[in-house]
């Protein structure tokens, strides 16, 4: 029986990073990504995806610090309705401004 690890955090930063470098000199150093799920904390993704690691996004990120701007993007229904994040218990918009200050970390 193999023991192998699903999810390959590693090859997924260094492809990852490899992707976003080229295309952001294709497109004249100026390049807008969307992340879809949640950038710190993703246990969802960690139960389906065996070996994944809940902030590899954040990794991702802190690697291409040096050429990024973040621009968080909210839906204010979310917030208006105090919709909350299930895995902390915490409102959408006060896991915002948590993400705000591990952003800055």
């Amino acid at each position: 029986m193999l023991n192998q690890t699903g999810f390959d955090n590693d090859r997924y930063l260094r492809c990852q990073r490899q992707a976003i470098l080229d295309r952001l000199h294709r497109f004249g150093d100026r390049l807008y990504l969307e992340f879809g799920g949640k950038l710190l904390y993703d246990y969802h993704a960690s139960r389906v995806l065996p070996g994944y690691d809940p902030n590899v996004k954040m990794r991702l990120l802190q690697s291409l610090r040096d050429k990024a701007d973040i621009i968080l993007c909210l839906y204010a229904g979310d917030i208006e309705r105090r919709k909350i994040r299930a895995d902390f218990g915490i409102t959408y918009d006060s896991d915002a401004l948590k993400l705000i200050d591990d952003l800055r970390q």
